[in-house]
């Protein structure tokens, strides 16, 4: 059973909330600076990290299923919220350039119909981001937030399933190291937290974040791949309105040869 949309708009509203939203857009505009004159579709419940490229993009839209509930977005505009069933998306094949999964993957009844759903509806080499709770992380645990519902991924789960689904990972990170509790010192520091964890313990993000890019040829996940690893910039990012890093701003990867030799997982 999927969370409430209600649940997820109490919880984004709140201080804990934001901090959340903060760690994950700073590795998400890392990966995705911009999607200027793109098209990009956000699954689940994205409307915490839309706003940043909704300004620039072609068409921005945000995709509920209809298990969790949906909430007009943008405010003070016309509506870019449609709501559906997860595994028969209400789009024609092959128009969108990027897709966001946010709070889609760990409660979906179906991953695997999910994500060839999800790569009907992708452009060739489009591509896809995945956020979802680290399964090795406190967040993963704990039922007070989103993330401790459904089914946390590891990263050597998570290239799986994107590989079996004719998808090619190549860029993935972790964030999140604050505690999941709403106590509002460790709510305060949790910017802190981001910069210790990323050097200290690393594997204990709460959240990983994963981009692919989709293929028309079938893969599985035997076939050989190769993961980047992105690095968080060790300066905080300055973000222009909107929550969007400024143009031209990238990330720093490091590519490994292979999932098992980076310790995925």
């Amino acid at each position: 059973m999927r969370v409430d949309v209600l649940a997820l708009q109490r919880f984004y509203a709140s201080p804990l909330g934001e901090a959340v939203r903060r760690a994950a857009a700073r590795r998400l505009f890392a990966l995705w600076p911009h999607a200027d004159g793109l098209d990009v579709l956000g699954l689940g419940y994205p409307v915490p990290y839309l706003d940043g490229y909704r300004g620039h993009a072609r068409r921005a839209i945000a995709m509920m299923p209809s298990a969790q509930g949906a909430e007009p977005w943008p405010e003070a505009a016309p509506v870019l919220t449609a709501l559906g069933e997860e595994a028969r998306l209400p789009f024609m094949d092959a128009i969108f350039d990027r897709v966001l999964i946010v709070h889609g993957l760990e409660e979906a009844a179906e991953p695997n119909a999910l994500l060839r759903e999800i790569w009907r509806v992708m452009a060739p080499e489009g591509r896809l981001v995945i956020i979802t709770a680290n399964r090795w992380s406190l967040w993963a645990q704990s039922g007070d937030t989103p993330f401790g519902h459904g089914r946390p991924f590891s990263r050597t789960q998570l290239a799986t399933l994107l590989a079996d689904s004719m998808f090619e990972p190549v860029v993935s990170a972790r964030a999140l190291y604050a505690p999941p509790s709403p106590w509002t010192p460790f709510v305060r520091a949790a910017d802190a937290f981001e910069r210790v964890g990323e050097m200290v313990w690393p594997a204990q993000g709460g959240l990983v974040l994963m981009e692919a890019v989709k293929r028309l040829y079938a893969s599985t996940s035997r076939s050989e791949r190769r993961v980047l690893l992105a690095k968080a910039p060790s300066r905080t990012r300055q973000e222009v309105p909107g929550g969007a890093p400024e143009r031209g701003a990238t990330s720093d990867v490091r590519r490994t040869p292979s999932c098992e030799e980076s310790g995925l997982g």
